[in-house]
């Protein structure tokens, strides 16, 4: 029977049913979109492990090569309501196809350039992907599955995020070590396009479920669960990214590690988060705003004890397991608080969810930058750690001023 359900057709946005699609195609469709947000988040987050050699390569400090992570961040958060305003009749498959490309483009980019200067525009193409792209993927469960699986995709979905780590990142680090860093570009130019051709292949039709104005937009941000979780998403994604950024030169200046020990350690913050985010995503389908606080609690703590226990080496390792299990968390809490807060608007939703994670993604590598460049790499855990309990607080406060958390099935009966 739960085969028969799985293959039955699902409902298209203007009411009408799609072909049957057997479990084992809706199973690899949803895999398919995984890996596109596996390859974005990688390129992505790829230069934290590539940090020193792309900035020996170029001259440049650590502060100004931290750029390639401000700038993919800020593109994005201007691109993902621009490009899905724009692109509000065009087909969802065309689109998630044509941001893979342009992935793949901009990796090769990066991989040929001969100047930090066209790395920096490679970054931008970069930019406009995770913006488009995560914009419609983040809220694309409910049209590849029934309803009774969304949950599962979604979760398998967003484990691509923590997965980026676990296995993204410290496999480009390794290979940046062995082969040089411009492979690691290049290898991820050749998975975008192994990708897209797998959307091509995989992927239904998926005609806009909705027409996203700015009007719309508007109105979610005067929604007080909307404004809640903005600042609750800015707060501990500029802790994270003020601080992870510069990950590589802290293990490299403080705990003293070699490059091949800085990419084990990095392995077992990703696996850590792995964990997290499905732990996360089950506690959040309840209590977004305790799942956030906690995992903001737990950022705080792993910054603000690394100066100190990660001086050594089994400090260190111990206390980015903490930080990878909170961090895994935190996509899944924001994008599920985002989605309470906007009941019948999913796409919206993720817009709003996709333009100030990666805007704040930016201003936290930028800030962190301008810290390791002023004091130390040390220095920037400990603001990290303070940005981070402040967005304890403000759970806590909020919970105090507004009454119980709100969970997911008590929202949408408010609304």
């Amino acid at each position: 029977m739960p085969s028969a359900i799985a293959a039955a057709a699902l409902p298209a946005p203007d009411g009408s049913t799609t072909a049957p699609r057997s479990p084992l195609v809706r199973r690899l469709a949803v895999a398919t979109v995984t890996m596109g947000i596996f390859a974005i988040v990688t390129v992505e987050i790829l230069p934290i492990g590539l940090l020193p050699a792309i900035g020996r390569d170029f001259r440049v400090t650590d502060g100004t090569a931290g750029l390639m992570m401000t700038m993919p961040g800020l593109l994005a958060a201007l691109s993902a309501p621009v490009v899905t305003v724009a692109s509000a009749r065009v087909d969802r498959r065309t689109m998630l196809g044509a941001f893979m490309l342009l992935l793949a483009a901009a990796s090769a980019l990066a991989a040929a350039a001969p100047g930090y200067w066209l790395v920096l525009v490679s970054r931008v193409a970069v930019g406009v992907t995770i913006g488009g792209f995560w914009s419609i993927a983040a809220g694309l469960a409910e049209r590849l599955v029934p309803q009774q699986s969304v949950g599962r995709a979604k979760a398998v979905i967003f484990s691509a995020v923590p997965l980026g780590s676990v296995l993204g990142v410290p496999l480009g680090t390794f290979v940046g070590d062995v082969a040089g860093w411009r492979t690691s570009f290049a290898a991820m130019a050749v998975l975008a396009v192994a990708v897209w051709v797998a959307m091509l292949v995989l992927l239904p039709p998926l005609p806009p479920a909705e027409a996203v104005h700015p009007r719309a937009l508007c109105g979610l941000l005067r929604r007080t669960g909307t404004r809640l979780a903005l600042l609750m998403t800015f707060l501990v994604v500029l802790a994270h990214f003020g601080a992870y950024t510069y990950i590589a030169p802290f293990l490299a200046e403080v705990t003293r590690v070699s490059p091949g020990l800085v990419t084990l350690f990095l392995l077992a913050y990703g696996a850590a988060g792995v964990v997290g985010n499905f732990v996360g995503g089950a506690v959040a389908a309840r209590r977004p705003r305790t799942a956030f606080a906690v995992a903001a609690g737990l950022i705080a703590l792993a910054t603000l004890a690394l100066p100190v226990a990660g001086r050594w080496a089994g400090g260190a390792v111990a206390l980015l397991v903490v930080w990878g299990v909170a961090y895994g968390a935190v996509p899944v809490c924001s994008q599920t608080w985002f989605a309470v807060a906007a009941p019948g608007a999913p796409e919206a939703a993720s817009v709003l969810f996709t333009a100030s994670f990666q805007a704040t993604f930016s201003l936290g590598a930028l800030a962190g930058g301008a810290v390791v460049d002023r004091a130390s790499a040390a220095a920037v855990m400990v603001c990290g750690g303070l940005v981070a309990a402040s967005a304890v607080l403000l759970a806590w406060g909020a919970g105090r001023v507004g009454g119980p958390a709100p969970t997911v099935a008590g929202e949408r009966r408010n609304r």
